[in-house]
């Protein structure tokens, strides 16, 4: 079984959505991939960094789910990473409120000892010359990197983030952020513009319409699960990526057959994250409801067709 390296937010979150209003909570990129790789079992590490206004209570909550914190920097006089947004009626689409950086202005991310060597690396959604450094920190090639970016990086770190891509296995991002990167509004070409700057694979998620998965021509499609009611999408993107990610690291197998089912087990995981706000759902999720909602995607995605 591989080792995890998950580099990203730990953050605070304050959300209003069409469901309701939340003070601040816990989220942030590294947390929610953190909790979904959890349920693979896998050795998980997250290097992030807080400030001395994070509970305690919530690091252990991390350890208590096997998810390794040592690269977790916490500056006392410091204030936590918060972002604050206001979903609308569709809750496909939201308004940032508040962007308060604080520790993050200045985090220089420091992968601990015992993770230099992990085979799996997933690169949150930070500025791209924080995701390289945190390569060049490894002792060992990794089997796999996973990279996720936004329209932000595009704009500001352009330059920066082609270099990064040239290092990386795997890229996931939405099709917004597929368009401007490629320049194609096909997805289909903007995958194979993609391609080109260096992933092997590219997943691009649609929110409540599934994730694509592109590798040298193949495709391939899976649905996110209907839902009767979604509280708050903030988490879904990583939580997917969480899942994706934990599925290869205990499965260690990398082929194109192995990614289709890490979307997924990635696809599963975001469909509980969304039914809570923030981290809740996923802190409470058990390992039979993963295994019975898994059935519901089989059911959901399989048919046999006959051919004339």
């Amino acid at each position: 079984m591989s080792k995890l390296l998950v580099v990203g937010t730990v953050a605070f979150d304050a959300i209003e959505t069409p469901f309701g209003k939340t003070d601040k909570i816990l989220g942030g990129s590294g947390t929610f991939v953190g909790l979904a790789a959890a349920h693979f079992g896998v050795q998980t590490g997250i290097v992030s960094v807080v400030g001395g206004d994070f509970p305690q209570s919530y690091l252990s909550m991390m350890n208590d789910k096997g998810i390794n914190t040592d690269g977790v920097e916490v500056i006392q006089d410091g204030k936590t990473f918060f972002w604050s947004g206001k979903y609308h009626n569709d809750m496909n689409s939201r308004d940032t409120l508040i962007t308060e950086l604080n520790v993050l202005a200045d985090f220089t991310p420091v992968v601990p000892e015992t993770f230099r060597d992990a085979a799996i690396v997933v690169l949150g959604n930070l500025h791209p010359l924080t995701q390289s450094s945190v390569l060049d920190q490894l002792s060992a090639q990794p089997k796999l990197v996973i990279l996720d970016t936004m329209n932000f990086w595009m704009d500001a770190a352009l330059e920066d983030l082609h270099k990064v891509l040239k290092r990386v296995d795997v890229i996931t991002i939405n099709d917004e952020e597929a368009r401007q990167l490629s320049g194609e509004y096909s997805l289909v070409n903007a995958a194979k513009k993609i391609h080109l700057m260096g992933p092997k694979f590219v997943v691009i998620k649609k929110g409540e319409h599934g994730a694509l998965l592109f590798n040298d021509g193949k495709m391939f499609y899976a649905p996110a699960l209907p839902l009767a009611e979604v509280f708050d999408p903030t988490g879904a993107g990583d939580t997917f990526a969480g899942g994706f990610s934990g599925y290869i690291a205990k499965s260690e197998d990398i082929s194109f057959e192995s990614m289709k089912n890490a979307v997924i087990y990635g696809s599963n995981l975001a469909s509980f994250c969304v039914e809570k706000f923030g981290t809740e759902r996923m802190e409470a999720l058990q390992s039979d409801e993963v295994h019975e909602r898994l059935k519901v995607f089989k059911e959901l995605t399989q048919f046999d067709i006959k051919l004339t």
